[in-house]
């Protein structure tokens, strides 16, 4: 990971606030020198061939304590995790690789049939395209439906959840057909309906076509360029921000501080922007909070009953490799104030190394009133803060759907997520005026279908040390009786999630039910134990049938909480391999009895998002719609840890 210059809106330009030498760390961001070791390793050792693919090189991160008590000048030993694929027989693998040594420690070819497949590759995604074009009955079933020339044809390479056809363990996608009036058109106003190709990528053929039927292409243009759309407001004034002294932040290599906060910022292929060791200082002491955070998996799932759409259902992360589709990110559009851009750096499907500019945005923002009271017995005297929030964010676009990912630092020491959901929601194709009860007819023919948005966030607590508890926290009022005489009292009850099987929870809107992280050997000044709550803003779970396809593969959204046992390889929520996985990995796996969740190394799986029912007012293109939570110091601290911001400086009209 790089250093960019830091931009603003137009204002004097700060000083650099990074130093472009720091030292090594375990944690550190993958370098292009580790991924070009990896790949001439596995090369030695035999491993690699003309046809051979690197859909994942990841870090092997090291255990909890290690990096915690790793201190600046010891010895670092850098370890990835390599997944291969073979294009000529589809065969896949796992390897280890020593990058530090140059040795390997592993190597493991992989049972596509049980244990899943490599994500889908760019490359992969060009061939779908060229595969599906070529094919006779593709091309006929499109003349079928009056399409002369399919040229302009956008063939999707759509991950084929547990499809499996005639031998178990071949390499599949299903491809749904949109077309464009010309190359700037959007396919997504013209879906091809009753239409789907299931394609083997190793044999390069079209091995079943799916064919219900056609229905009317919709033909009008989904346009949402700014020159198709009429005059643009003239009525919205220049807003500029900017912080003439710089931003507060400070960037030491990928280690970055502000207002007492101190962690790594991490990117990879996968999950994309990783934050590690994250601190808090208060007063004398540099106090733990999460050892990880992360997106670790994130599903869009979708209800239609058709049956060339009724299996459409996705997991961005561990189908189609979420970080690798960042986003270059632009000031005044996707930033606004004093950027810092992070440069990432991934392994392309070669195995060698692709560096991702201006992957990663951080910058402050104004957040409004922090604190205030106005003292009515003291002659109104007012104290008042300002709020500010440290942002740092990546954006992603997965096909149709842009994703922005921000996590939020406060200065009263609560730690926030937000996804923003934007783009083209995706469509399907109906008899025009006849709509459907699982979709919203936003223009004529055109179908956006009912789906769910689950994002599952891992968080890896480490409150004042890796020994934590988590609580399930209800408010209930309390029975008429001697203790609520007047009928107006209310409590807490407290549920303490002791084994692995209690695990898997969900959220209740009814009692304000909330998760608590405790350490039981961590004391506040009350003699209560240290904590933070994870506060949801919860949403459905999946809607998928109990034993569906889609409930098998995407469990961990039957639940809007799950606790498990920290391990090193539990690393994904829906396991380490979901494409084409037959279902119950991960998640389901980690939660059987029998394993104590009391103060020990944890793993919290937070699941949340939204249930779109698409409007008319989301196409052509979507408004952002923003889901997340919170996680909130309780008896963390002793008192409000933001007493101390100054009083800010007046500022006049015209300054």
């Amino acid at each position: 990971m790089t250093c960019c210059h830091p931009e603003s809106t137009p204002g004097p330009t700060p000083e650099p606030t990074a130093d472009p030498v720091h030292a090594p760390h375990p944690l550190d961001p993958l370098t292009a020198e580790e991924i070009t070791t990896a790949r001439r390793v596995l090369e030695e050792a035999g491993k690699v061939t003309p046809a051979t693919r690197f859909p994942l090189v990841l870090l092997d991160e090291p255990a909890r304590h290690a990096a915690a008590t790793h201190r600046p000048g010891d010895p670092v030993v850098r370890r990835l995790r390599v997944t291969l694929l073979d294009t000529a027989t589809g065969a896949a693998a796992e390897a280890l690789v020593e990058v530090t040594g140059g040795l390997l420690l592993s190597y493991r070819e992989l049972d596509t049939a049980t244990e899943g497949q490599p994500p889908v590759t760019f490359e992969e995604v060009e061939t779908v395209q060229e595969i599906v074009q070529s094919d006779p009955g593709w091309r006929k079933a499109m003349a079928d439906r009056g399409v002369a020339d399919p040229s302009l044809a956008i063939c999707a390479p759509l991950a084929a959840g547990d499809l499996v056809l005639d031998r178990p363990g071949r390499r599949l996608v299903r491809s749904l057909t949109w077309l464009r009036c010309d190359d700037s058109d959007s396919p997504w106003a013209h879906p091809v309906g009753g239409l789907v190709a299931d394609v083997d990528l190793v044999e390069r053929r079209v091995v079943r076509l799916v064919d219900t039927g056609a229905v009317p292409v919709p033909t009008e243009c989904g346009r949402y360029e700014a020159e198709h759309n009429g005059p643009p407001r003239t009525d919205l004034r220049p807003l500029a921000i900017t912080q003439p002294e710089g931003p507060s932040f400070h960037l030491d290599g990928p280690l970055l501080t502000w207002q007492n906060w101190t962690f790594r910022i991490d990117f990879n292929g996968r999950e994309g922007l990783v934050l590690h060791r994250i601190t808090h200082r208060d007063g004398d002491r540099e106090r733990s909070v999460l050892h990880r955070a992360s997106l670790a998996e994130m599903a869009v799932v979708y209800g239609e009953t058709e049956p060339s759409r009724n299996w459409v259902g996705f997991l961005d992360a561990g189908e189609y490799s979420l970080g690798r589709n960042a986003n270059a990110l632009r000031l005044g559009c996707d930033c606004l104030g004093e950027i810092r851009y992070l440069d990432a750096v991934v392994a392309d499907d070669h195995g060698r190394p692709e560096t991702l500019p201006n992957a990663i945005c951080i910058h402050e923002e104004d957040f409004g009133l922090l604190w205030k009271h106005t003292d009515i017995f003291n002659g109104m005297a007012a104290e008042s803060r300002r709020a500010r929030r440290l942002v740092v964010s990546y954006i992603a676009t997965v096909g149709n759907y842009d994703y922005g990912f921000y996590w939020y630092f406060h200065q009263d020491g609560t730690l926030a997520f937000e996804a923003k959901s934007t783009g083209i929601v995706q469509t399907s194709a109906v008899e025009p005026g006849a709509g459907s009860p699982h979709g919203t007819e936003v223009a004529p023919g055109l179908l956006a279908p009912y789906h769910q948005h689950l994002f599952c966030v891992r968080l890896d607590p480490a409150l004042d040390g890796l020994a934590n508890t988590v609580e399930e926290v209800d408010v209930i009022p309390l029975p008429d009786g001697p203790g609520n005489p007047a009928g107006n009292a209310f409590t807490t009850h407290t549920t303490v999630l002791s084994d692995s099987g209690d695990g898997g929870r969900e959220a209740d809107t009814t009692t304000g039910r909330r998760w608590r992280v405790v350490n039981t050997g961590s004391r506040n000044r009350m003699g209560q134990p240290v904590a933070y709550t994870l506060v949801p803003q919860p949403g459905p779970t999946l809607l998928a049938r109990p034993g569906s396809a889609v409930a098998r593969r995407m469990a961990y959204g039957t639940k809007h909480l799950w606790v498990t046992r920290h391990r090193p390889d539990r690393r994904y929520p829906a396991g380490d391999h979901p494409n084409q996985h037959p279902g119950g990995a991960g998640l389901p796996q980690w939660t059987a009895p029998g394993e104590s969740l009391e103060n020990t190394e944890l793993t919290l799986w937070h699941t949340f998002g939204p249930t779109h029912l698409p409007r008319l007012e989301e196409w052509p293109v979507m408004p952002v719609e923003p889901t997340g939570f919170h996680l909130k110091p309780t008896g963390f601290f002793d008192r409000n840890p933001a007493l101390d911001l100054p009083r800010e400086r007046a500022a006049h009209h015209g300054d």
